[in-house]
């Protein structure tokens, strides 16, 4: 109830400001709309370049979902953050009408149908970005001309895969030009890996061997729990897919047998030494405990790179696993649950051997132990995931050129 709560409250505040900025400041501003974080993320890249190739637009950022918003609303690289307003005939003629984009990029899965005609009747260049079509989707059924239709409101649709261009040329739609680009957020995972933005006083908790499990859910919680307490010379830091006041009272009470330690409860003592020069230092009041619980936002892609093992959350979850790129690109040896199949990079890091799906627990048990046990293999194995990840890169770069030619 909460997030429908914001996802309404948040468009009604917002509506008497978005109406009129853009009358104040005619801007002529390049939109990108997300749905969410994951999507931001996505488009990060792109954003950051756009900055740097237009430095004189500005930028507009939407999203759908307050999950986006609330995060992002402040970030720098853009000039306005807004929720996207419901998409309606009225809506979307008077959104257009009010900031009159130069151009709109819309990132992955977002298809609204009355923006993007909108777009196409005020001939807005218009881009879909990192794309996946799969089979089942609306465009590739019987009922599906409406999202057909949306398809031909692009003016460039880019891909992460053949896949997806083999399955777009099976329409005899009219769709606009499609390039296979690959995925933006390979260039995003190694822009962030170059600079570690783990906080000191959490670094000074770890011990090895540790295994970071990331965006996890109730499923994975039970799994780890047991983890803990059959392999004590484990470290187990876990960062929940939730994080607010009520998922910390129940992670409390779930691993209360193991004390767990949160990271919001370690403080810092500073001891500044008599010497003028020496750096001061800085050690947590808590003891080393075995099972540590992030909750905090923001920091989980850098804490991957402290890991000797990566748990990715959300595989015995019908929502399916989290980024597996953010470890991936520290060359770590990946686990996760059954539900990974939307993920193309699980896919292939599983096919390359950097990656191993578990079934239950005591396959996670087998999968921790072997792993931990066989070093040489499992350096072979952290080797290719983070070859496979370099090899990905230069879609941001790609989309950018293409785009030159059509962005004043």
């Amino acid at each position: 109830m909460g997030k429908v709560l914001t996802f309404l409250t948040g468009r009604i505040k917002q509506k008497k400001r978005l109406n009129t900025i853009f009358v104040q400041e005619p801007a002529r501003p390049i939109w990108m709309h997300c749905a969410s974080l994951g999507e931001f993320e996505q488009g990060r890249p792109l954003l950051e370049a756009f900055r740097e190739q237009y430095p004189d637009t500005k930028i507009l950022l939407t999203f759908f979902s307050p999950s986006g918003y609330e995060i992002q609303k402040s970030t720098p690289w853009a000039d306005y953050v807004f929720y996207l307003p419901i998409d309606t005939p009225r809506n979307a003629r008077k959104f257009l009408d009010n900031i009159q984009p130069k151009a709109a990029v819309f990132i992955k899965y977002e298809f609204w149908y009355f923006y993007l005609t909108g777009l196409k009747k005020r001939n807005i260049p218009t881009y879909l970005v990192s794309a996946r079509f799969r089979p089942g989707q609306p465009f590739f059924k019987r009922y599906g001309t409406a999202f057909r239709k949306m398809l031909t409101c692009f003016t460039h649709i880019f891909v992460q895969d053949d896949r997806s261009l083999r399955l777009l040329e099976t329409l005899q739609t009219d769709y606009p030009p499609v390039t296979v680009a690959g995925d933006t957020r390979f260039d995003r995972v190694m822009k962030a890996a170059e600079k570690d933005g783990t906080p000191e006083e959490l670094k000074q908790l770890f011990k090895k061997p540790l295994l970071l499990a990331g965006s996890t859910w109730p499923q994975d919680h039970k799994l780890l729990k047991q983890l803990a307490q059959d392999c004590p010379q484990l470290q187990i830091v876990i960062a929940p897919h939730e994080i607010h006041p009520s998922t910390r009272q129940t992670l409390q009470r779930f691993f209360k047998p193991l004390e767990p330690v949160f990271y919001s409860d370690c403080k810092l003592q500073k001891h500044v030494t008599d010497k003028p020069k020496q750096k001061q230092t800085r050690t947590a009041e808590v003891d080393f405990k075995q099972t540590l619980i992030i909750d905090r936002m923001g920091i989980l892609s850098s804490v991957y790179r402290h890991a000797t093992l990566c748990y990715i959350g959300g595989g015995f979850h019908k929502a399916g696993i989290h980024n597996v790129l953010e470890p991936a690109v520290y060359g770590k040896t990946l686990l996760f649950g059954p539900h990974y199949h939307k993920s193309k990079e699980a896919e292939d890091l599983i096919h390359l051997g950097a990656a191993q799906c578990v079934t239950d627990y005591n396959s996670l048990l087998t999968a921790v132990n072997h792993w931990l046990e066989q070093t040489k293999e499992r350096e072979k194995a952290e080797s290719i995931a983070k070859e496979y990840v370099h090899q990905h890169t230069g879609a941001t770069r790609l989309i950018l050129k293409t785009m030159a030619d059509r962005v004043p």
